[in-house]
């Protein structure tokens, strides 16, 4: 049984060291902070009386120039050293000055013997203020001292305790490696003989039971070829059988080499019925394996096992060695759980988004009735307020009936009328919607179709709803002030296509494979440019389930490109 594992062992170490590392910085600074208040306490009345002594001189001089102004500002700075009396003979010599100041006032002339008399006692304080500046400037090095004699033996302790830790508890790891290094050596030299012994009642002492287990079962079959034979071939069978996978391995005759214990009950057959045999011969007599071994599935396929309908992905893995290919092995693999939580994150998302959009609806009616003169008139605050709500409330509609469009797609229940469609209809209809938007940021809507262009085999609100995706991603991403072109007319035998071209700033080359992929936002966008991530992947699905398509060309020199490709009639 474990006592101490290893990672504790570490752990411990660290916390060691990292609380060394704190009691050297918390003493540090206790005495920074206990110096910085000691050294504030000690200056500040004495230097404030310095500054009042300092003021009185000043004015003091200043009596026989401006005598009210100057009487008035002495008597003040008189007031404030009187409440800031600290220190032993300063009251006395505040009393003098007091006295002399008041007499000065009762015979209101100026008296050069009392002037000076005053300036003398101002002396008086100051000499005493300065003297208990330097004693407590003494004392004040002196504590600091103290202080760094106590860090200095700390740190003396701290740092000789660390270097021990460092040097001896590395070998706590180290020495256990070594002997298991050698072991190793050992036995790689078929020294099956070899045993250690590692009592330090952690992993590294599994870690050497378990390699001398190794080495005497190592050293029994050392000499039994057959036994080392059919171990191999058990243990073969064994991860064979233990794949999760169904797995069926053929070489490149077509020889069917193995089958594990799923494959087999998915075929239900046995293993002599399968194994050895050619495919084509199995192929013959059994469905299930003759649309495995098909190379055009790329989706997940329907089984039903048990009863219950299982669905599973093929991979083939090719067998190489040296760069020749000697056989595959076919793996149908599970899916049936990723399936189900998709399944019900659709019908979750659809619930939620149909839940969610009928009290939307009616708080969007609700904001556009408030804004409504009809029902009352909104200060300016409350109108600013409205049209944030009704933003938002828009934003969240968006959102919504993206998550029902991206719903239907992924349950494969678009509900699609097509006929036959004019494309310039469609792109006149599109602009029309879009150009508010457009003249709000100043930005001119461009079209450019021939009069003799095919109509298109669509559904004409998807693909308004398609065009207008990309048109207003276009004008959200597109610099104020530019233009963004709408070319239809490119047909390429029975298709027509239509290009949205801006001037924006275009897709990363790093990102260009992802942008049609579920809430896939291209980082580094600004907040004014964010959205919901979804409205390129619904764009795909539509044009796939009208039998069209959408791709993205980078435009020369920035800008960018989406055309999307419709049949034509």
């Amino acid at each position: 049984m474990k006592s101490f594992n290893i990672r504790n062992k570490v752990r411990t170490g660290t916390v060691f060291l990292f609380i060394l590392l704190l009691l050297t910085a918390g003493m540090g600074i206790f005495y920074v902070v206990k110096l910085k208040q000691l050294s504030n306490e000690i200056l500040k009345d004495n230097y404030e009386s310095l500054d009042y002594c300092y003021s009185m001189q000043m004015n003091l001089v200043s009596m026989t120039e401006n005598y009210q102004k100057s009487k008035e500002e002495f008597h003040k700075s008189l007031i404030l050293q009187e409440g800031n009396i600290t220190e032993h003979g300063e009251i006395e010599a505040t009393q003098n000055l007091r006295r002399k100041y008041e007499s000065l006032i009762i015979a209101e002339r100026l008296d050069s013997v009392r002037i000076i008399e005053m300036s003398q006692d101002i002396s008086s304080i100051v000499r005493v203020n300065m003297e208990a500046i330097r004693i407590k400037s003494e004392l004040t090095d002196q504590k600091a001292k103290e202080a760094m004699n106590v860090l200095s033996v700390i740190a003396t302790l701290v740092f000789i305790v660390g270097l021990v830790f460092t040097i001896n508890f590395p070998s706590v790891i180290t020495m256990p490696i070594g002997k298991l290094k050698e072991a190793v050596n050992e036995l790689s030299q078929k020294n099956y003989k070899y045993r250690i012994h590692i009592n330090t009642g952690d992993e590294f002492t599994d870690l050497a039971d378990t390699f001398n287990v190794l080495a005497e079962k190592l050293d029994m079959y050392e000499h039994s070829n057959l036994n080392q034979i059919m171990f191999q071939k058990s243990r073969a069978e064994a991860v064979i059988n233990s794949l999760k996978d169904a797995s069926i391995g053929i070489d490149k005759s077509g020889n069917i080499l193995f089958a594990n214990e799923q494959s087999l009950k998915l075929l239900n057959l046995k293993a002599s019925e399968i194994v050895g045999k050619q495919s084509d011969e199995v192929a013959r007599f059994n469905d299930l394996f003759r649309f495995i071994c098909e190379d055009s599935h790329t989706s997940p396929f329907r089984i039903v096992t048990d009863g219950k309908e299982n669905f599973f992905v093929i991979d083939k893995y090719s067998i190489l060695k040296d760069d020749e290919e000697l056989g595959f092995v076919l793996a149908l693999k599970n899916i049936t759980s990723f399936q189900e939580k998709d399944t019900a994150k659709t019908n979750f998302l659809a619930t939620i988004s149909h839940e969610l959009k009928t009290p939307l609806g009616s708080a969007d009616i609700g904001l556009k009735l408030l804004n409504n003169p009809k029902t009352g008139d909104l200060n300016d605050m409350q109108k600013e307020i409205v049209n944030d709500l009704q933003k938002e409330n828009a934003r969240l509609l968006k959102l919504v009936s993206e998550l029902l469009d991206m719903s239907q797609a992924e349950t494969g229940n678009i509900n699609l009328t097509l006929t036959e469609v004019d494309a310039d209809e469609v792109v006149i209809d599109v602009i029309s919607s879009l150009k508010p938007q457009a003249v709000d940021k100043d930005i001119t809507l461009t079209k450019s179709i021939p009069s003799n262009l095919k109509k298109i085999k669509a559904d004409k609100e998807k693909a308004e709803w398609v065009l207008v995706n990309l048109v207003s991603n276009a004008i959200r991403y597109s610099p104020r002030g530019s233009e963004v072109i709408l070319v239809a007319g490119i047909s390429d035998g029975p298709t027509v296509s239509m290009s949205v071209i801006d001037n924006g700033p275009g897709i990363p080359p790093q990102y260009r494979d992802k942008i049609f992929k579920r809430f896939f936002k291209v980082p580094g966008r600004g907040a004014e440019h964010n959205g919901t991530g979804l409205g390129l992947s619904i764009s795909k699905e539509f044009m796939e389930a009208m039998g069209g398509k959408i791709e993205y060309f980078p435009s020369v020199p920035g800008g960018s490109e989406f055309r999307i490709t419709f049949r034509a009639t």
